[in-house]
This record gives structure tokens, C-alpha cells and sequence, in this order.
């Protein structure tokens, strides 16, 4: 199997919802579940990289590594590379971020990830997963991803690709044979393409969509894309994620 380390960026500064990485659900902090959902995925090295010791309190008992950043990072992906810095990997080491906010991302589709990544000579990669209904295709919230040969050409809230000549008779239903794909927020690097990656500057592709992997092919890098082998549930934005969240807990789904 592929090694790999999963890394969770995790800010208690959340703007919806302040705190976001310890509040409970089924009696433990969200960042805890997140831990396990990582492990389970077979990672050999599991960083929760934070800037609040509140967080790195939540996961003193668990086997995982802490990595204190600063407070003024932009992105996840900038706090992750201030952790190889820190813990010194391997320009070559496969770095899975895995959002704080996921305590129920499948270990399958951590693995996937890593392993779309270890068999690209991309140096990122991300999951997709087939949408199935007009409503998505068309939701600005629901990021799109165009792919060929394995490999992203675009990322957009916008409904892409463009069946023209069907959507020309009918908005309300998807075309059948046209791989509309929703990208999934879940992301592999090699540790030397973190390094790299702080210095690339913000692209006026990024900024209009407001997606930071724009930013990865404005300036010429590929992004390897997998279709997840399975559901990937929402993480947790809201209030309402919460219960969602704490309702699967409850009725003993795994």
C-alpha cells in the first residue's frame, strides 16, 4: 500500500462557526473523529496543524503528531507547508490534506487520494464524484471539475461541460454520456510542491472563482483526478451540518 501522511489543518477561528474543530459530536471533539478517520485510512504519520493550543490539548492523548503555524496562513495548503518545513519530510513524501471539518471523509477515499497521486507524475491530486442531478450541476456551491486522461483541465462553480444542444430543450435534466463530475475537497501533494506551492502568486482565475486550485494550473502544474470509490458526505460548514453530523453518529452508522 501506498505511504502516505494525512495532515489536518485545523483553525479554531471559524467565521459560521467559531470553534469548529471542538465542538462534540457523540461526545468527542469533531478533530478527534477526523484523527480516527485517518488512521483508519492506513496513513503512517497523522499532523494536526493548528494555531490554537486548544486543539493540540483535544488530541494529547491520541498518537499524532502537532505541529504549532502561524496565524496569519491563507490557506490550508500554506499552514501544511509550513508543517514540512517544520517536520522536515521529504521533498518526495505524499502529503494528504484532510480538512479538520471531515469526521466523516471514508478511509477509502483518503487511500484513493494518496494512491491517484503516487501513480501521477502530477504533483497534486483530488477526488471527484459523478453528479446525477440537474440541481448540483447547476449550483454555484458545488464545485465542478472537467478532467481528461486522468488529469484536471478546469474547476468551476459554473455547470461545465456545456451540453449545448441538450441544455438548448432542457435545463431540468442531465444529458446522458456527458461526465459532469463535483469536485471533492480533498487533496494529496508531494511535500516538495507544498514548498513550492507558498510562492505561487494569487491568479485572476482564483479570484474570480474563488478556488485555490485554480491558482495550481493558472501556473502550469497538473492536478491528478480520481472518482472517489465511494459517497464522500459534506463536512461541516453550519449549524445544520452539525446535526447532520451528530444523527449519523447516533443511529450507529460507521
Amino acid at each position: 500500500m501506498t505511504e502516505f501522511v494525512v495532515a489536518i489543518p485545523a483553525r479554531f477561528a471559524s467565521t459560521r462557526l467559531p470553534g469548529k474543530p471542538l465542538l462534540p459530536i457523540a461526545g468527542e471533539p469533531m478533530i478527534v473523529h477526523v484523527v480516527r478517520r485517518a488512521f483508519e485510512a492506513g496513513a503512517g504519520q497523522v499532523v494536526i496543524a493548528t494555531d490554537d493550543s486548544r486543539i493540540a490539548e483535544a488530541v494529547a492523548h491520541h498518537p499524532v503528531t502537532v505541529c504549532m503555524t502561524r496565524a496569519d496562513h491563507a490557506s490550508g495548503s500554506d499552514r501544511l507547508a509550513e508543517c514540512a518545513e517544520q517536520l522536515g519530510w521529504s521533498d518526495t513524501t505524499l502529503v494528504v490534506n484532510l480538512q479538520g471539518d471531515e469526521p466523516l471523509a471514508p478511509a477509502s477515499g483518503i487511500r484513493a487520494v494518496a494512491e491517484a497521486l503516487a501513480q501521477s507524475d502530477a504533483p497534486m491530486a483530488t477526488l471527484a464524484t459523478p453528479i446525477t442531478a440537474a440541481a448540483e450541476l447547476f449550483n454555484p456551491n458545488a464545485v465542478k471539475v472537467v478532467a481528461a486522461a486522468g488529469h484536471a483541465l478546469y474547476f468551476s462553480r459554473a455547470p461545465m461541460p456545456w451540453a449545448r444542444d441538450d441544455f438548448a430543450r432542457d435545463r431540468e435534466t442531465l444529458p446522458a454520456g456527458v461526465p459532469f463530475l463535483r469536485h471533492i475537497g480533498i487533496y494529496a501533494y508531494r511535500a516538495g510542491f507544498l514548498r513550492r506551492y507558498t510562492d505561487l502568486t494569487r491568479t485572476p482565475l482564483e479570484a474570480a472563482e474563488s478556488l485555490e486550485q485554480l491558482r495550481v494550473l493558472e501556473h502550469g502544474y497538473r492536478i491528478a483526478v480520481q472518482v472517489a470509490p465511494e459517497a464522500f458526505p459534506a463536512g461541516v460548514d453550519t449549524v445544520e451540518d452539525l446535526a447532520r453530523v451528530e444523527a449519523w453518529f447516533a443511529a450507529g452508522a460507521s
